[in-house]
């Protein structure tokens, strides 16, 4: 018998844009939360990133959402705000902290209007002296050394994901439960705030201590190597009909099934890592030869008989097509401004149940009209602020990336 997801009956109320809250709001709303999510006049940012329409990131992280497109820098629109807020379980945003107090959905502001209220703001930094700065996730991942070592024609570079974003509003996730599963806790634990920056030093924690342990063991301050540049045989290969595999090789053992798969002849003087290291380049061009004398398939069934790790390199559009991939209960396929998306899901089903949503992102303002009137907007009211432009209702038959206006080479 299918149960309904952790959270059902829980209402979330979500001021984000871009990617840390909304987020975290998607795995609430996966685990069965209702998330309103309010929105500007102009709406949230990740609505005009792809040739001025939604992005992958808006669709893939807000499909299940409902859509209150609300001006709550007017007093109009603030009333409207404490309304849902009275009603609500968790407050959720990633405003910088000028902009919490200045729209007033700082802490105390919330707490005010509902002492229950779990509050959660994904800062740029937490407490100390950059409270008051703003940061993205380049911005942490330069500030607590992953960029340092990522480096692309020798300049520092970001990653690509946003990881720190994700880490982020997954910690925001925990800390919400957290406040949750206590109810009668302090209204500490029911004030969530914590920075990109924070959750960046957390992240590195394991190069930080590893910087450390070489300094003291050999006086310098040497960042421990990516696996793929310190251990032979870790990384990625291409296989005889061109494509790519990627091998994790950490230990004698790794090597020995490695040379079992592929018939390489087991040599004494590469049987330990000491061994293989000091000899690297040696090593490479055996794994690389050896790699390249089979197709992928042929090469996959031999490192998989033989209990090897090792997966084939995928561009993202070839991921969901994988088996494993499709096997129910991976992603959810939704339909949004009549074209087709497959989205993965949160992948424990044991805790979500029947909540995942497979409704699409909602349109900008998709559900102003019934927000307002369950907020006890009469009518009246609710035509009079639309006329104002207080509050916006979807246009439905938007062309959200203006294919209209393009070629279809362009398109």
């Amino acid at each position: 018998m299918t149960q309904a997801g952790i959270l059902t009956n829980r209402k979330v109320l979500e001021l984000g844009s871009m990617i840390a809250a909304p987020f975290a709001t998607h795995i609430l709303s996966q685990l069965g939360a209702e998330v309103i999510k309010i929105e500007p006049p102009g709406g949230e940012t990740t609505r005009k990133l792809v040739r001025g329409g939604p992005s992958g990131t808006y669709i893939a992280y807000n499909r299940g959402k409902r859509s209150l497109c609300l001006d709550i820098g007017s007093d109009e629109g603030r009333d409207i705000f404490r309304r849902l807020l009275a009603d609500a379980d968790v407050v959720l945003h990633n405003l910088s902290p000028s902009a919490a107090r200045k729209l007033n959905v700082t802490y105390d502001d919330c707490v005010a209007v509902n002492p229950d209220i779990v509050y959660c703001h994904i800062k740029g930094y937490g407490e100390g002296p950059l409270a008051e700065e703003i940061a993205s996730n380049p911005i942490a991942e330069a500030a607590t050394g992953v960029m340092f070592a990522n480096r692309v024609d020798g300049r520092p570079s970001r990653l690509g994901p946003s990881y720190h974003d994700q880490f982020a509003g997954a910690y925001a996730v925990i800390g919400v439960l957290a406040a949750l599963l206590d109810p009668a806790s302090p209204p500490s634990r029911r004030r969530i705030e914590f920075g990109l920056y924070e959750t960046g030093l957390h992240i590195a924690a394991r190069e930080l201590v590893g910087v450390q342990l070489k300094c003291q063991l050999t006086g310098k301050p040497e960042q421990e190597p990516s696996p793929e540049f310190s251990m032979p045989g870790y990384g990625a290969y291409e296989t005889a009909d061109g494509r790519w595999i990627y091998l994790v090789m950490l230990t004698d053992e790794h090597w020995r099934r490695f040379c079992q798969a592929t018939a390489v002849t087991p040599s004494p003087e590469f049987a330990t890592l000491r061994q293989r290291r000091r000899q690297r380049p040696e090593v490479e061009e055996i794994v690389a030869k050896a790699v390249h004398t089979k197709t992928y398939d042929e090469l996959a069934e031999h490192l998989s008989a033989a209990g090897m790790g090792f997966t084939e390199v995928l561009s993202a559009d070839r991921v969901l097509d994988a088996p494993q991939a499709r096997v129910p209960g991976k992603y959810s396929e939704l339909g949004f401004a009549d074209l087709n998306f497959a989205s993965p899901d949160f992948p424990l089903p044991g805790i979500t149940g029947e909540a995942v949503s497979r409704l699409p992102p909602p349109l900008l303002g998709e559900h102003t009209c019934e927000l307002l009137a369950a907020a006890g907007c009469d009518p009246d009211r609710i035509s009079a602020l639309l006329h104002k432009g207080t509050a916006i209702e979807a246009n439905m038959n938007e062309d959200l990336w203006s294919r209209s206006s393009l070629t279809k080479t362009e398109v």
